[in-house]
């Protein structure tokens, strides 16, 4: 059984910063890439960053570049996005996702970050 556990949320003034982290167990070998998103109350829920499992390659949503970055610990089987600059638009839960190569198909519980203004 998979799991992914997400932690460090909270609630934060804008201009704060804030790391997330997830840890994964399981049957994590089958893994390509791990991954952030985030859903705000009403919307759709929003890539916000990826990196390959193996060669560390990262991508980002357009409305996070500069601002967080992902990472990852590969002894750890962990993953974090360590967030900076915040507003209060990126107020929303993050989930933390793991995909094999058919797709993103493990997803955490979810950490709620809120950014006041």
């Amino acid at each position: 059984q998979v799991q992914l556990v997400e932690s460090g949320g909270g609630l934060v003034q804008a201009g704060d910063s804030l790391r997330l982290s997830c840890v994964a167990s399981g049957r994590t070998f089958r893994w390509t890439f791990m991954g952030w998103f985030r859903q705000a109350p009403g919307k759709e829920r929003e890539f916000v960053a990826s990196i390959s499992w193996s060669a560390g390659t990262t991508g980002y949503g357009d409305s996070v570049k500069g601002r967080f970055t992902i990472s990852r610990d590969i002894a750890k089987n962990a993953v974090y996005l360590q967030m900076t600059k915040l507003k209060p638009e990126d107020t929303a839960a993050y989930v933390c996702a793991a995909a094999s190569p058919t797709g993103w198909n493990d997803w955490g519980q979810g950490t709620q970050v809120t950014v006041s203004s």
